[in-house]
């Protein structure tokens, strides 16, 4: 069975020569972050006559034993420098924050445990409990009467490194890719500002995980990443997102920049922004989402999945496909597994709800909502009223988000700390 060892119990240790002699303190344990699920340790900063010198793994034996012992012939006396790519697991993990990338979580890395596995030291895992804590203060013996919480493989684990002097080290996009956006932004609500820096500067290599992110973020953090980008840059951003989260972000922007920033948007966005900055915020004209998916009352199924296939509407604009007439009026709507059901050549009309309800863009929140619980709906059209066409649509999950208090994540312990 493998033996786990704590990194605390080898900090501040001395270390002896092969004669039993003291000849300093252990600093800190080096690994290298890469490639490997498990980083290797590659050396011992010792410190010796007040001077941090480093030392090779392989000339440091005892660990399985609790006593550090230095095996070579001597010790190089120049002072140690942090290669690219080299972590110390004290300074820069012990007590820091890490990412749980299994569980998109943060947590505090309260232990770090190694082993020696085919011959070869690795940083096995980090244990985010309070043990580690008690065993400190306690000893051992009491320490471990402490229920322990569970270890986290550190193959599953992503430091913040920003504070690392190294230029190479920062948190790889593709790790945090496989999360999905709302959970980068619990990261980002978790962390402390330089945290969430290195999250949206890693997030920032895939500019459409970047505004996806950006769009589940709170109002406060939305505004104080903001502020450190020119106004191009902000514009760049809000291009990317969903008409209406662009339209809620630009409204809580400060006044004297609110324009600057709207004129750098492209069309058509700048324009539909435009528009929904017309209506209050917590209406249905305020809460919908331009882009739909339509199609005229002489459209075949084929050319109904055809539009959606082409279309720019976010994915939960596209649970229903509107029949709208030559007015732009919706006269129908149909489900997305009925069209999938149907023979390519049938009229859309012929298949089509036609009983529709909707909202005109004045309504309140709670009349949508109203409606959307009766009719049973995850789209609902915004017609205007003077004209009859379809303005819009408003989703269910943005009338979630509208109705749930402010901060309900941090509320509810989503965006605590994991300990």
């Amino acid at each position: 069975m493998t033996q786990i060892l704590h990194l605390s119990t080898f900090i501040r240790r001395p270390i002896f020569d092969s004669d039993g002699d003291r000849i300093g303190r252990v600093h800190d344990l080096v690994a290298r972050l890469g490639l490997d699920a498990h980083p290797p340790l590659v050396g011992v900063v010792v410190r010796i006559e007040g001077r941090n010198l480093f030392v090779p793994i392989r000339k440091i034996g005892g660990l399985e034993e609790g006593r550090v012992r230095f095996e070579g012939r001597r010790v190089d006396l120049r002072r140690f420098e942090r290669r690219p790519g080299e972590i110390l697991l004290a300074e820069d993990l012990l007590a820091r924050h890490l990412i749980n990338l299994v569980r998109g979580r943060l947590i505090s890395a309260n232990e770090i445990e190694i082993a020696e596995i085919d011959g070869q030291w690795e940083v096995v895992g980090v244990d985010p409990g309070r043990r580690p804590i008690f065993r400190r203060l306690l000893g051992t013996r009491l320490g471990q009467a402490i229920p322990a919480k569970s270890v986290v493989d550190f193959a599953s684990i992503e430091p913040f490194v920003s504070h690392v002097p190294s230029a190479r080290l920062r948190i790889p996009y593709r790790k945090l890719a496989r999360l999905h956006p709302a959970q980068i932004a619990d990261l980002v609500e978790q962390a402390s500002h330089e945290e969430g820096e290195e999250i949206i500067e890693a997030v920032g290599m895939d500019r459409e995980l970047e505004a996806d992110v950006f769009e589940e973020l709170n109002t406060t953090h939305q505004l104080e990443f903001l502020e450190g980008r020119s106004d191009i840059d902000a514009a760049r951003l809000l291009s990317r997102m969903a008409p209406d989260d662009a339209a809620d972000l630009i409204g809580e922007v400060e006044q004297d920049r609110r324009l600057s920033v709207l004129e750098q948007l492209p069309e058509p966005q700048q324009s539909k922004v435009r528009q929904l900055l017309t209506h209050h915020p917590d209406t249905a004209g305020g809460l919908m989402t331009p882009d739909f998916v339509s199609v005229g009352e002489s459209a075949t199924v084929g050319e109904a999945l055809a539009a959606i296939r082409s279309s720019s509407a976010p994915a939960e604009a596209h649970n229903a496909v509107f029949v709208l007439n030559d007015q732009g009026a919706p006269i129908g709507a149909v489900a997305i597994a009925a069209l999938v059901r149907a023979r390519e050549g049938e009229k859309v009309a012929v298949i089509a709800r036609t009983q529709l309800t909707f909202v005109h863009p004045e309504w309140d929140i709670h009349r949508v909502t109203r409606k959307m619980s009766d009719f049973n709906l995850t789209v609902l059209p915004v017609v205007d009223k003077q004209s009859g066409a379809m303005i819009g649509v408003v989703t269910v999950d943005d009338v979630l988000e509208e109705l749930l208090p402010q901060g309900w994540r941090r509320e509810f312990g989503m965006t605590s700390v994991d300990e």
